[in-house]
Order: C-alpha cells, then structure tokens, then sequence
C-alpha cells in the first residue's frame, strides 16, 4: 500500500486523485492532504478517505494543522512513498523541491515549479534518487511513448494543444474578449488559471521547458502543433520515421492513475476511447500572430537558462491574474510579460532561495508595469 500525501487536494486535479484512489481500495494510505482556503471541501476530503492529517497552506481552524512548516514535518515523520503536488502555480516550487529533497517520489501536476527550478530540481533529485513523475496529460503522454525506448534514435517530441477557448477566433477579434469567454474550454474542465493560460497558450509554452527538463531534451527538438479533439496527447517521432503516440479521453484521471500507480497501471473510471466515434484527427500549426505568449515560451525556451523562465511564468501568473479580476484585457497579457522580461534580469539560481527571490522580483516588476501602464 503507497503511502501518499496530496498537495492542492480541494483543486481540480487534487479532486480527480481522490476520486482514482477511491476507484483502487486497498492500494493508498492517505497520510495528508492540503488545501490553501478551502476548509469545508478539504474536511469532507479528509472523512472521505480517511487521512491521518489535514492542512492549510492558508486559512487556519480547529483540527486542521496550519502552515507549510507542518506538510514538511509530515514529509519527515511519517514514511511516505508519494507526494502528489496540485498546487497551482509557482508556490508550489517549495513543495517539489522539499519532497524530492528528501527522495520521495514526485507526481507532479504543478508545471510552474520545473520552469521554475528545473535545473535544482532534477539535480537534487538524482542526488537523492528521488523519482519526478508527470501527471500532465501531455507529459504522461510523452513518458509512456518513451518507455523501454533508445533515445538515441528520437527525432522530435510534439506536444499536442486544444488550441483553447479562442482556437476558432480570428485573431483581430481577440483584443477586447471577456474573461467569462476564455474561461470556456472546449475539451477539458479546469481551474482557472490554467484555462486561461490554454487560451493564451502560455500553457503549452510551459510545457515546452517541462518537457525540457523531464525527459532531458534539447529544446530544438521539441515542439508543438494544435490538435482540436485532444485525443492524441502527445507524440514521439524517431529516425527511422516512426512515431509513437498515447491516445485517449480528455480526462485527466488517465494521467493522474498512471502516475500514481506507476510502474503498473490501475482503474482510473474512464472510458476506453472509440475511435470509430471520434471519426477524424486533425493536426494544425500554432499561429503565433494568434498565439504571442507561445512564441515568448519559445524565445524563453531556446536561452535554457532558469532565470528567464523564473521572470516569465512569474509575470504571466500577474498578469493573468489580473485579466480574471477585471484589471487589464486578454491582449495585455503577453504585452506584460514581455515588458517584464525586457527590464527584470535576475541572476541564473544556484539554489532555491534564489528562485524565489527572482519569482518576488518578477512578480513586483509586473505589477509595477500593470499599475503604470494598463490601470
């Protein structure tokens, strides 16, 4: 039995876990789970599954341990075999890197802390043999085609993209969009952020440097096309001209199951996939004219180094923050995010304090940039 401990449970894939596990008895032991706001979700989680302890990396009340402190007192006392990181955005860096630190196995569906720490993080964990699997659909595609195989042959590695909430939207329509319209993903059910980050294609763009670190890429050989019914989930292409390719539904239980019972496979709850009713696949190159924060991701991707990364996701996770509150339109996101880049240059990070320095320092230069120039 895997003893396991989530991070982010109360979100939307931190929910999806815990329906897997529930679909599997007898194969976890639930050690904690945590939340940053949600205190009723995160109680009615806990009774549910019957984890010994329940944390808030936020709010505070009785019978919940408050404080990121105690998760890592928990990752010290109490054997743990997994952490399941769902925290959304760069908050979760501390987590990733504490756990690996301490040769836990990672499943990892915060892309934001390899772009991040990607360099620290996979250092720290060959140190420790701690193990990083993915749980991004994408990224759980890529690992499954590359299994058993010589990457010494590979070509290229795709990444597949639903093109977003404005992948059928001109591009000259997308200067004045709401945020209620990005927020309507065609294929997956999300949390906001990440939805929005679809629409933008920043999300992909993240992905991009994830894949980077995850599978030890050059960034030359990576790369992205627009597949509309999000089926096919990522494919590898090898030199003597074949490709491998995982297919499936669109929900993120598949990913989330194979990484958490890994190196074996278990009931995830979703169906198998007909492809007789799909009917057809279609596959389609990103306009960057339509697509400005993916071409950024791209820029950033081809320096390699961590300190651009750090600025980029900082500022987009600002800026995207302030297109859901109403504060700058769809279109000022990537104008932000190259603004921020142009003027903050932090040092390359030799360790985690100086991630999170250059991630404050991003984060004060975007909202410095929004105040003076979209408000």
């Amino acid at each position: 039995m895997k003893r396991i401990g989530i991070i982010g449970s109360t979100g939307s894939i931190g929910r999806q876990a815990l329906d897997v596990i529930g679909r599997n008895p007898g194969r976890f032991d639930v050690v904690f789970l945590s939340c940053n706001g949600n205190l009723e979700l995160l109680k009615q989680q806990g009774e549910l599954c019957g984890a010994k302890y329940l944390c808030s990396t936020g709010l505070s009340c009785e019978g919940v341990l408050c404080g990121e402190s105690e998760i890592l007192k928990i990752m010290d006392s109490e054997g743990l075999d997994m952490v399941l990181l769902a925290a959304v955005g760069a908050a979760g860096t501390v987590y990733a890197y504490e756990t690996v630190k301490r040769g836990i196995t990672l499943a990892l569906a915060n892309k934001e802390s390899i772009v991040a720490s990607g360099r620290i993080l996979f250092d720290t964990a060959k140190k420790t043999g701690a193990r990083i699997l993915p749980v991004d659909s994408e990224h759980s595609a890529i690992f499954q085609c590359l299994e058993g195989q010589d990457k010494r042959f590979l070509e290229r590695v795709t990444l597949t993209a639903s093109g977003g909430a404005f992948r059928n939207t001109p591009a000259d329509a997308l200067e004045y969009v709401t945020v209620e319209q990005a927020l309507r993903h065609p294929n997956w059910s999300m949390g906001s952020k990440i939805t929005v980050d679809s629409a933008t294609m920043m999300n992909k763009g993240l992905e991009l440097i994830e894949a980077r670190y995850l599978f030890d890429i050059d960034p030359s050989m990576l790369s992205v096309v627009i597949h509309p019914q999000s089926v096919v989930h990522s494919f590898v292409s090898f030199r003597d001209g074949s490709i491998i390719a995982q297919m499936g539904e669109p929900d993120m239980r598949t990913p989330i199951a194979y990484a958490m019972a890994y190196p074996e496979r278990m009931e995830s709850g979703v169906k198998p996939l007909n492809l007789a009713s799909v009917g057809c696949l279609t596959f389609l190159e990103p306009d960057m004219g339509k697509y400005p924060c993916l071409g950024i991701a791209v820029e950033v991707l081809k320096k390699d180094s961590n300190a651009p990364m750090i600025v980029m996701n900082a500022a987009n996770e600002v800026a995207v923050a302030e297109f859901i509150g109403g504060q700058i339109e769809y279109s000022d996101i990537a104008k932000v995010i190259s603004a921020v880049l142009d003027v903050c240059v932090p040092a390359e990070p030799a360790e985690i304090a100086d991630v999170l320095a250059a991630d404050m320092m991003a984060r004060e230069a975007s909202e410095k940039i929004i105040k003076r120039f979209y408000r």
